[in-house]
Parts: C-alpha cells; sequence; structure tokens
C-alpha cells in the first residue's frame, strides 16, 4: 500500500470522489487530514477550472488535504486520471497529519502528491489558496471530463 495525499477533486464532497471510492478502480482507505509541510502554489486555471498545486516549494500556503493508502490497482488509476507523468507528476511530499483516523496528535508523513512542475508562467500570477472547494468562494466551478 502507498500513502497518497489529494488536494482537489478527489477530496471527501468534491467532483470527482467518486472514483477513490470505486472498488473496481482498486482499494483506498481514508486515514487522515494533512497538510503540506512546506508551502505551495494552490491555483485554478484553464477553461475547465482544474486546481493544479505547483511544484514550487516555498511559494504560496501550506496545502490542506487528506491522506489514503491506495492499493496498487489504485495507484495505477490515478496515475492515469491525473495524466502522469504529462499533465501532473507523483512526487512523494512531506505531509504534516492534523487528524488521524479520528485521533488528533501530530506528525509528518510522505504521501505521494500529484504536483506539476509543467505549467504557464502565468499561472504563478493566480490567487493561490490553501483549501480547494470546487463551489468555493472562487466562482470557478470545475468541469467535469464527461462535460467537456
Amino acid at each position: 500500500m502507498a500513502r497518497v495525499f489529494v488536494y482537489g477533486t478527489l477530496k471527501q464532497g468534491q467532483p470527482n470522489y467518486g472514483h477513490m471510492l470505486n472498488t473496481a478502480k482498486g482499494v483506498a482507505k481514508f486515514q487522515g487530514r494533512g497538510r503540506t509541510v512546506e508551502r505551495y502554489p494552490l491555483v485554478i486555471a484553464g477553461k475547465y477550472n482544474i486546481p493544479y498545486m505547483l511544484n514550487m516549494p516555498g511559494t504560496g500556503h501550506r496545502v490542506a488535504g487528506e491522506i489514503y493508502s491506495v492499493d496498487e490497482q489504485m495507484l495505477q488509476f490515478l496515475d492515469e486520471f491525473e495524466g502522469c507523468p504529462d499533465m501532473y507528476q507523483r512526487t512523494p511530499m512531506s505531509i504534516e497529519v492534523l487528524e488521524w483516523e479520528g485521533k488528533s496528535g501530530r506528525s509528518v508523513l510522505e504521501c505521494f502528491v500529484y504536483s506539476t512542475s509543467t505549467y504557464p508562467p502565468e499561472w504563478l500570477n493566480l490567487p493561490h489558496l490553501d483549501n480547494y472547494d470546487s463551489s468555493g468562494k472562487h466562482g470557478l466551478s470545475y468541469v467535469l471530463r464527461e462535460r467537456r
């Protein structure tokens, strides 16, 4: 099993969360909530309002998300879903655990995160978020793949 940190549309209550529950794609077990140890720019970009964590440590905010334990089948699905390695790259990052399976207490784990180092430079000028919500105050609703 591998640990994956999700910060965008795969989180609970977000448009693509159903993929995390679909056992035909593999196993994804919710472990807890956390945030990146380093700051990263989390932006909403493109005509489909996709959330991107830009792989530029030290810029932006500590990004909030969820930690999952996933099997190899789910990891392969996520690689394909995230367009890895072209659109996103799966890289290990340090994640501070804020809540672990209902328990409190802080620790730091290494998790895979889908971020991108291949983006137009003007994306750095977009507003940086610390917590993504597809129906947030930003007004940039995510466009599902089947509607593109």
